[in-house]
């Protein structure tokens, strides 16, 4: 058996509590200034020469820094001298260049032709409900079944959200107005930004029973607004407006659509195209265009959500693009005439 020595100098044991180790106790005291001392001269031998010199003139002083105050200067010195060392030295090591942040989905969501497998396998789309609960229906879009959970082909999820992407962009193109809905917690803010994205509209409470089967006498009360082709409004129409019936989408988006079974079901009676994002525990048939995928993660929600927006935001800009070279991509409304000089005044 070795046995090493570190010190000639026995210390007393006692057991000590935070504050006594930190202000009363004499063998850490002394000790701990010394080690940051130390510490704090090499690192600034390399880094700062200037800064090594002026801690060896001040070295006698009391520089604790549990009792220092945080307004002192030498805290200041000591954490500027941190951070030149962390620019001098932070280049070192390894670099991480592709990093995976959940958030940008949302922020800045990919463009459609960016979706890949890895970026749909990271927002967990991937995973399905339990064989038990599933609707055979969807067995085309299902992969396999691991621990008794189905996994969803993301093959088939990338296939089917590039096309739901491209009938978006072109109802935004031909300037027809698109619903995002979503319910859960966290859909709101997805809703909300794809719905800016194309100056479209959201919904993030439950639906209403009969606001398109019966929407004249739910939405009748709603106002409506004149735009041009730049969907700048245009004024003067309010008389006009009063005596027509309620507006209707030309396309709805649902993150959720288990739980709007009344909202699909009239979109269906009254030929309203629908896109939502289709479970292994779903039913394929209320949806015009399905995306198969786990409805049940936010990651996965967001990308999707943030995906279709920014289709939509494409094709606006095209459409405001070709506007402004005065060349319109959607019919007008015909029944509408223009306010006469009188009446606008």
């Amino acid at each position: 058996m070795i046995i090493r020595r570190f010190s000639s100098r026995a210390l007393p044991f006692r057991r000590s509590t935070p504050s006594s180790i930190c202000s009363d106790s004499p063998q850490f005291r002394p000790i701990f200034p010394q080690i940051c001392l130390a510490r704090r001269r090499a690192f600034a031998t390399e880094a700062e020469p200037a800064a090594a010199e002026e801690m060896e003139a001040n070295e006698e002083e009391d520089t604790d820094p549990v009792s220092a105050d945080p307004g002192d200067p030498e805290i200041k010195r000591l954490h500027d001298l941190r951070k030149h060392t962390r620019k001098l030295t932070g280049h070192y090591g390894s670099t991480q260049k592709s990093i995976y942040r959940p958030h940008e989905s949302l922020l800045q969501p990919p463009h459609p032709s960016e979706i890949t497998l890895e970026l749909l396998l990271a927002s967990q789309a991937h995973l399905g409900h339990a064989t038990s609960i599933w609707n055979p229906a969807n067995s085309q879009y299902i992969f396999g079944v691991r621990d008794g959970i189905h996994i969803i082909s993301l093959e088939q999820t990338a296939a089917h959200l590039r096309r739901a992407c491209r009938v978006i962009e072109e109802v935004a193109y031909r300037a027809g107005i698109i619903l995002f809905v979503g319910s859960r917690p966290g859909h709101e803010r997805i809703v909300v930004n794809a719905a800016k994205r194309c100056n479209g509209y959201h919904l993030f409470d439950w639906w209403i029973p009969g606001s398109l089967t019966n929407s004249q006498q739910i939405m009748g009360a709603r106002q409506f607004k004149v735009v041009n082709e730049l969907d700048e409004e245009v004024e003067g129409y309010e008389a006009r407006l009063e005596e027509r019936r309620a507006i209707k989408p030309d396309l709805v988006v649902c993150l959720n659509p288990l739980d709007y079974g009344v909202m699909l079901k009239e979109c269906g009676e009254v030929n309203i195209p629908t896109i939502g994002i289709l479970d292994t525990n779903g039913d394929p048939t209320t949806l015009t265009y399905p995306v198969p995928a786990n409805d049940d993660s936010l990651r996965c929600a967001q990308l999707i959500g943030g995906t279709l927006g920014k289709a939509a935001e494409i094709g606006k800009s095209k459409r405001l693009e070709l506007a402004s070279l005065g060349i319109i991509t959607f019919n007008p409304t015909m029944d509408l005439e223009p306010p006469k000089e009188d009446q606008a005044l």
